[in-house]
């Protein structure tokens, strides 16, 4: 019960990584306010949080909207008692990215969208700037909106999470896009901690690596991506959203005290080459 008597939104919470956070937490002790676009995915996460016998609260909110991020960290203290905790999971690979598309729909949208596995440099040259900014609307504006909404309600402290990627330091196969909100998320990570630390509040990065999500499906529906991306993890597989909600888990208790302004990469010895 390391998060016994506490209060989280977990942003993209419906599904993935943000789930895995949602349900990890509460069985670990703490209320649950559930962020995402995703109604239907949505009210499940909270009866599974409910079913352990914690309280929990769907918000339909855009990670992208002001409006949406105050209305959930405000549910959280209104309805649920305060906010301790945020985990800032909403992200997209692309624009018009959906979490629950199949794996022909992902397909078809990187194609139209520049993904660098077929043309790295037409997908470069030619990225259309509404791809660029929908991407980096949610990832790198919607982790701001979030972080100052959040800090404006934590008065007695916090621990704030940010969900960054292998791809912060490292270009990878996908949009430039993606790789450069994530980049970002690291840098505004830093900032965060050093700007919020005199409120008592705890600011760090989760920088995952090959997890086994909808975000990742079209990669493990295709053999030559696979490999491709396996050949780069000394490991040789993908990770779970567990195991991105245990590193979480560690980052909103109090185990990590002393923390603050890191990123920590789960990623299978990816950065060990």
């Amino acid at each position: 019960m390391r998060l016994e008597g506490k209060v989280a939104v977990v942003t993209g919470g419906a599904n993935g990584i943000g789930r895995a956070c949602c349900e990890r937490f509460a069985a670990e002790g703490a209320d649950i306010v559930v962020a995402d676009v995703l109604d239907g995915p949505g009210q499940e996460v909270v009866a599974a949080v409910e079913a352990v016998g914690r309280r929990a609260v769907f918000v339909r909110a855009d990670a992208a909207s002001p409006e949406d991020n105050e209305r959930s960290m405000q549910r959280a203290v209104e309805e649920l008692g305060g906010l301790d905790v945020l985990v800032t999971s909403a992200g997209i690979s692309g624009k018009g990215y959906v979490s629950t598309d199949d794996t022909q729909a992902q397909l078809q949208r990187m194609a139209a969208g520049g993904s660098t596995f077929a043309d790295p440099v037409q997908a470069f040259t030619e990225l259309p700037l509404a791809d660029w900014q929908a991407v980096l609307d949610v990832n790198l504006t919607g982790t701001l909106l979030a972080l100052q909404s959040a800090a404006r309600r934590m008065t007695s402290g916090g621990s704030i999470i940010t969900l960054a990627s292998i791809a912060a330091k490292q270009p990878e196969a996908g949009t430039p896009a993606y790789s450069v909100s994530k980049a970002g998320v690291w840098m505004l990570t830093k900032f965060a901690a050093r700007s919020l630390a005199p409120l008592g509040i705890r600011v760090n990065a989760i920088g995952p690596g090959f997890i086994d999500t909808n975000m990742t499906a079209v990669v493990r529906a295709t053999p030559t991506l696979q490999d491709r991306f396996m050949a780069q993890v000394p490991m040789a597989r993908f990770g779970t959203p567990r195991e991105i909600a245990d590193t979480a888990l560690f980052l909103a208790s109090d185990e990590s005290s002393y923390t603050t302004g890191e990123i920590f990469h789960v990623d299978g010895g990816f950065y060990t080459e």
